[in-house]
């Protein structure tokens, strides 16, 4: 028998199972041994394999030995997959799991390529090794352990790239579970599954499964929707990049996650450049295989991102696209003179460098980032001779950055000299209009094609461009030399006074001009000669117009001569069809040199009477032309000239305004975007003069709600906003209209309205305790509101939730939120500091709103409650208003019991909390000593109208007057339990009063006003006394700033007397003229000719009308008063 024993314990399967124990233990010290202990393990795995049984009388093989080794490696497992996420050994001994699984299965590979002729199908100790540990592994894909459920899938990702060959049905099997536990809760679970089945995407025929459950589909909605970021981050390091992913991870280059973007930029895009073994082959990220779309998508999230790191893993990625495609052929990669500016340009080219800042901010992104690239670049001679787009555009990018980072020595080896300059501009647009005219006549004789005419518009755009930026680098030049300042002068003048210069080259040419006068004054007076000279040219300029030896200007044909001389001397309805068309190409060339030149001046307009005559014989015939170009920049020109002319601009902002209802979209853009802009810059002048600016805010406001383009829409919330922020606007109906588009469903795509919202009303709220009153104020009405609106949503209507909307209310009304941005930035904007008592006031308001009968939707109330919660009450508070809330609680507890159990117990722990924190405050608090509070008596009353609410309620409160006589010796409430009716507890405010008088507002939550007439008394100030006779004296009301208001029904507002003020007689003329939908110019002429007080009680209020001689003299009259 022992020696029996002995044979047993020496056995071949016995040292096989104490064999593989040992090799594991080596495995899970270092990684660095994996490579040796795959031997040792793979010879004990073939020795075992030879171990076998003949069953079923010789007809069948038992693999006694295979078994054996899995049974040790199962149990081997089991001890590992318990262990948590982070254990290394662990890690170590999975990782080499899947390692052995590639090893082994690489070797029957070469074993059966060795022996030709065998089955491909015939089973081998590596796949059956392979197909058991996967049905192992698979039974734990499902386990309640998220560690073991982790651990298997962690072996799987290891192993899933080496499966070798496997049967169909495991595959299937191994694909289904990987793609559930896609939606694991567990994030970790889900980064190995993804890991896995990144790895089963090269195995995958598209046509065996259904459109849309790929594993690349189903991979590519996880990474756009998953909100685990080490999941997309997961995703993005296991997928290649091709033409169907390369899309959906430029996507990522605006996650949410600064991680993800990063991952982007320093791992996907820059590992994939280039490929093959010595890199020499194009990759999927390199430039030259992208779309120029997708290039300016990866220059503009990149450099734009608010994240240093990302900033500068794209800056980098932009340095290697500039060494890359600076050889254009695998030729060129051998070669090492490759020149610096061949790569920029280069890169320029694959850029579109004249429609967007993408190429300017790549290339000062190389300029910073790459150093050597910036001090190696050299503009000799010959680049100067012949410019091209890209290195005209290189030219001035670079002087420009020099002249940020002041490298006046790399600044002044660059440039030419003035004088040269001036001759190469001059040459250029001598080119430019010679071409010009030959395409013109090749036009008119038909003699091109479609492809040349197009190729011929293209070599035009470009010299065009070529111009514009040698202009735009001429004004970073230094004009001491006098020759040359006054050769460029003249040129640039010369410039400007032709008719065929494009717009595009105008505001190149005043940038330049401007460089060049002396002051403001010279400038506007250049340009007003220069009007003058393209409305009312001499014969000497239409025979010379340029009289230099160096330029080849055509001149410019007899026969226009006398059509320009009696041009704009003509009555416009003598003109003829082309006479008329001349004038009007004048005229808006005329236009854009204004408007250029306006924009580029600060001086007052009574300072500059070389003015006056533009005003009266271009703008004014402008913005009463019908034609639709001629009005718009009629309307822009009029617009800048009110903001450098006070009383031009007081007497213009009711035209502006009666215009916009009628007027196209483009148009009624520069319209708002001028009255916003003249409502901001003569805010002083209109308060000195006492002109009431309520009707065109009022205006302003109510347009939010009307406007149906987004455009006008971001535009008009933009405008309001700032109006708010400044104060010009203290009605708080304008906040929250700005709140309800907002939060509106149909805003859900203007995604520029919602960023600057998104900005606006934190900011609003935190930077003034005043703010936050006034957000404290709308909270009940906007709420109910915004309810309203969720009710009547479409099935294809999305919205944000009641609890979402309570919850920024929340956030907006924090005083220690306030509190922080006073600390960040050192002060506050009002002088009463941070109010703590903000959100206690706003818990008064809720509670009064639950007790109102009116208020039955149970949803909104379950929110409410939920919200007081979530409020911030100071531990010192009034005696006055922390009582108050406690016997609105009360009430509301006994009055009005709520019947959701989660609603309750939310209600319940917020009273209890309240009566424990404030136990010292209403320990001597008596419902007759609180009756006799003056100023509290509005909710004793607010409280009598409670009763009854309907017949039922009356059964049930009478039983509680009887039982009050049992606790007629009790003189507090502060506990939860007492029974008793407080229709007699004295109110703090007015709100007993309004309800019952309550008149139509204008506002759609009219309910809410009375709330709001309560919020603006506010909470009393922290009290020095407890005593009542002291109450009226501590809770005396601040001064109330005066709002604007069309409340005209409102008794108060009425019966108080004002300061009699001017009104812009905005509304009458305005309303008018939308009901009647007048003709566009017949509403500009009756604005225009209207002498009467409609638009305004000062004398001159209008711009003038031409056709009238003494409204001449009236606007004369305008411009030069002081």
């Amino acid at each position: 028998m022992p020696g029996r024993v002995s044979q047993a314990a020496d056995s071949p399967l016995t040292l096989l199972r104490a064999a593989i124990p040992k090799i594991f233990d080596q495995a899970q010290v270092s990684a660095n041994n994996h490579q040796k202990n795959f031997v040792a393990l793979y010879k004990l795995h073939i020795e075992g394999s030879k171990h076998t049984e003949l069953v079923r009388n010789g007809q069948g093989v038992r693999l006694v030995g295979e078994k054996t080794f899995e049974e040790v490696l199962n149990r081997l497992l089991l001890l590992v997959l318990p262990l948590k996420k982070g254990t290394s050994q662990a890690d170590r001994i999975l990782k080499f799991v899947g390692g052995y699984t590639k090893f082994v299965n690489e070797k029957a590979a070469e074993e059966k390529s060795a022996q030709e002729g065998d089955d491909e199908d015939e089973d081998t100790t590596a796949s059956r090794f392979t197909a058991h540990l996967l049905k192992f592994l698979l039974k734990g894909f499902e386990s309640k352990d998220k560690i073991v459920r982790y651990r298997v899938l962690q072996t799987v990702a290891e192993m899933v790239s080496h499966l070798g060959e496997i049967d169909e049905d495991i595959y299937t099997s191994l694909r289904a579970a990987l793609m559930d536990r896609v939606s694991d809760k567990e994030a970790s679970v889900r980064v190995q599954a993804v890991i896995g089945l990144s790895k089963l995407c090269g195995s995958e025929d598209p046509a065996e499964v259904e459109e849309g459950e790929t594993v690349l589909d189903v991979l590519l909605d996880t990474l756009a929707h998953d909100t685990a970021p080490d999941v997309r981050r997961a995703i993005l390091m296991n997928l290649t990049p091709n033409a169907t992913t390369l899309p959906h991870i430029l996507a990522r280059t605006r996650d949410t996650d600064p991680t993800i973007r990063k991952v982007v930029y320093g791992t996907v895009l820059k590992d994939n450049l280039m490929q093959g073994e010595e890199e020499k082959t194009m990759g999927p990220t390199h430039p030259r295989a992208l779309t120029i779309l997708q290039r300016e998508q990866i220059i503009r999230n990149g450099l734009g991102d608010r994240e240093p790191s990302v900033r500068a893993a794209a800056s980098a990625l932009l340095g290697l696209w500039a060494d890359i495609v600076a050889m254009k052929s695998e030729e060129d990669q051998d070669q090492e003179d490759v020149s610096v500016e061949r790569g920029v340009l280069n890169l320029l080219e694959l850029l579109d460098v004249g429609v967007s800042t993408v190429a300017a901010d790549a290339l000062l992104s190389i300029f910073t980032s790459r150093v050597d690239i910036f001090e190696n670049i050299e503009f000799g001679d010959r680049f100067w001779t012949s410019l091209t787009p890209e290195t005209a555009f290189l030219a001035r990018v670079f002087v420009g950055h020099c002249k940020a980072i002041n490298d006046d020595v790399r600044l002044e080896s660059t440039l030419p000299v003035v004088t040269a300059l001036a001759f190469r501009i001059q040459e250029s647009y001598n080119d430019l209009l010679d071409d010009i005219r030959d395409h013109d006549d090749q036009i008119l004789l038909g003699g091109l094609t479609e492809d040349e005419r197009n190729q011929k518009e293209d070599e035009l755009l470009d010299r065009e461009f070529v111009l514009a930026e040698i202009l735009r680098l001429a004004v970073n030049l230094d004009y001491a030399d006098e020759i040359g300042r006054r050769k460029m002068f003249q040129l640039v003048r010369d410039m400007l006074s032709k008719g065929e210069l494009s717009e595009k080259l105008i505001p190149c040419c005043l940038d330049v001009l401007r460089k060049l006068s002396s002051n403001e004054r010279d400038l506007i007076r250049v340009v007003v000669e220069i009007v003058h000279d393209l409305r009312d040219p001499d014969e000497e300029d239409e025979e010379d117009p340029i009289d230099d030896a160096e330029t080849s200007y055509s001149a410019t044909p007899a026969t226009v001569k006398p059509q320009r001389m009696g041009l704009f001397t003509k009555p416009p309805a003598e003109r003829t069809p082309e006479e008329a068309a001349r004038a009007k190409t004048i005229d808006l060339k005329c236009l854009t040199l204004c408007i250029g030149m306006l924009e580029r001046v600060n001086s007052t307009f009574e300072e500059n009477s070389t003015l006056d005559g533009v005003l009266q014989d271009l703008v004014i015939p402008a913005v009463q032309s019908k034609d639709l170009d001629m009005r718009s920049k009629g309307f822009v020109c009029l617009g800048l000239c009110c903001l450098i002319a006070r009383r031009l601009a007081i007497g213009s902002v009711g035209l502006f305004m009666s215009q916009i209802k009628s007027s196209p979209d483009e148009l009624k853009l520069e319209l708002i975007k001028t009255v916003f802009d003249t409502l901001m810059v003569h805010e002083q002048a209109f308060t000195k003069q006492g002109i009431d600016l309520g009707p065109v805010t009022e205006s302003l406001v109510n347009l939010i709600g009307t406007e149906a383009d987004e455009k006008v829409q971001a535009l008009l919330c933009m405008g309001v906003s700032k109006l708010v922020f400044n104060g010009m606007i203290t009605d708080n109906r304008a906040l929250k209209n700005l709140i309800m588009a907002y939060l509106s469903p149909n805003t859900v795509s203007n995604q520029e309205l919602r960023q600057c919202l998104t900005y606006f009303l934190p900011a609003f709220s935190y930077s003034a305790s005043s703010h936050q009153k006034k957000m404290c104020e709308i909270f009940l009405s906007t709420f109910s509101q915004i309810s309203d609106v969720r009710r009547k949503l479409e099935d294809d209507q999305e919205m944000v939730s009641g609890l979402q909307v309570g919850m920024m209310f929340v956030d907006w009304t924090d005083p220690l939120k306030l509190s922080k941005a006073a600390d960040a930035q050192g002060h506050i904007s009002d002088s009463n500091g941070v109010n703590d008592f903000i959100q206690l006031e706003m818990a008064t308001n809720i509670m009064m709103a639950l007790l109102k009968p009116e208020n039955k939707d149970e949803d909104d109330m379950k929110i409410l409650v939920q919200l007081l919660s979530k409020l911030y009450i100071p531990d010192k508070v009034d005696d006055d208003s922390i009582r108050t809330l406690k016997l609105l609680l009360h009430n509301y507890s006994m009055r009005r019991p709520l019947s959701d159990a989660t609603s309750n117990r939310a209600f319940t722990k917020f009273d209890t909390a309240i009566s424990e924190r404030f136990a010292k405050q209403l320990e001597d608090f008596s419902e007759e000593e609180y009756k006799q509070l003056v100023e509290l008596k509005d909710i004793a009353e607010f409280l009598d109208d409670l009763i009854p609410l309907d017949d039922s309620e009356i059964i049930d409160i009478e039983p509680k007057k009887k039982g009050r006589k049992r606790y007629v010796a009790s003189d507090s409430i502060i506990s939860t339990t007492t029974e008793g009716d407080c229709s007699d507890s004295p109110p703090s405010s007015k709100q007993g009063k309004k309800p019952k008088s309550k008149k139509r507002r204008l506002s759609t939550s009219d309910d809410e006003d009375p709330e709001e007439d309560d919020t603006q008394k506010g909470s009393p100030a922290p009290p020095k006394r407890t005593l009542p006779k002291r109450a009226a004296v501590i809770n005396k009301k601040p001064p109330q700033v005066i709002v604007i208001s069309s409340d005209d029904d409102d008794d108060d507002e009425e019966n108080t007397p004002g300061p009699r003020q001017k009104r812009l007689a905005l509304s009458p003329r305005y309303q008018t003229n939308v009901k009647k939908e007048e003709k566009p110019d017949q509403e500009i002429n009756d604005m225009l000719d209207d002498d009467s007080s409609e638009l305004s009680e000062p004398p001159h209020d209008s711009i003038m009308d031409p056709d009238s001689d003494e409204e001449q003299d009236e606007v004369n009259d305008l411009l030069t008063e002081d």
